[in-house]
């Protein structure tokens, strides 16, 4: 029998936790997309064919396992199987679409040599976690808690915590299954996941 792939496991997840309305139709445009063939960054974790959907699921189990450790074998009453996958698998929604292949030159033995490498063409550019929940609303309602999660999921890395300082921490304030989740993708991304040497 043939080994399940990132892309079986992931479909396995979604399609047994995320019912709600409109999640059927935004994983037949997620199949239509580069998703499950992605890298999950340029040249930081996961840089390769494929990398986005392993982060995905990385940071998915890991979510699993701190909400049951936080709220024990009853988590689901606080917070749901549904909003655990929502939250793991479709966070870097955002990073559809924009990864291309482009080639450079590089040294090898004395000679250079042609390499392909990953670069950014965003033709959408409206942020990342606010991306990833403005794709996701396009086709299915989040609570404001899942929303909150998926938009502050970058921690101290997010562009805007450089801008100001508050936001950020109002968010895991008010809304501290997101700060275990910023962990949750902090640890996928520098313990779990390829990283270049």
């Amino acid at each position: 029998m043939a080994e399940k792939t990132a892309k079986d496991e992931f479909l396995e997840i979604y399609r047994k936790y995320i019912k709600r309305a409109g999640s059927k139709e935004l994983l037949d445009w997620l199949l239509t997309t580069d998703y499950f063939t992605a890298p999950a960054s340029t040249k930081f974790h996961n840089a390769f064919e494929g990398g986005l959907v392993v982060h995905s699921l990385n940071v998915y189990k890991r979510f699993k396992s701190m909400i049951e450790l936080e709220y024990g074998k009853d988590y689901a009453k606080v917070f749901s199987d549904e909003s655990i996958a929502i939250c793991g698998l479709l966070h870097d929604i955002c990073k559809v679409g924009t990864y291309t292949v482009e080639m450079r030159n590089v040294k090898e033995n004395g000679n250079w040599v042609q390499k392909p490498y990953y670069a950014v063409e965003d033709t959408m550019p409206y942020g990342h976690g606010e991306k990833s929940v403005y794709i996701i609303s396009g086709f299915m309602k989040l609570s404001r808690e899942e929303a909150m999660i998926i938009n502050w999921h970058m921690g101290g890395f997010d562009q805007r915590v450089r801008q100001t300082s508050a936001t950020i921490a109002d968010a895991f304030s008010i809304y501290p299954r997101a700060a275990i989740f910023s962990c949750c993708d902090l640890l996928a991304s520098y313990i779990d996941e390829e990283r270049p040497k």
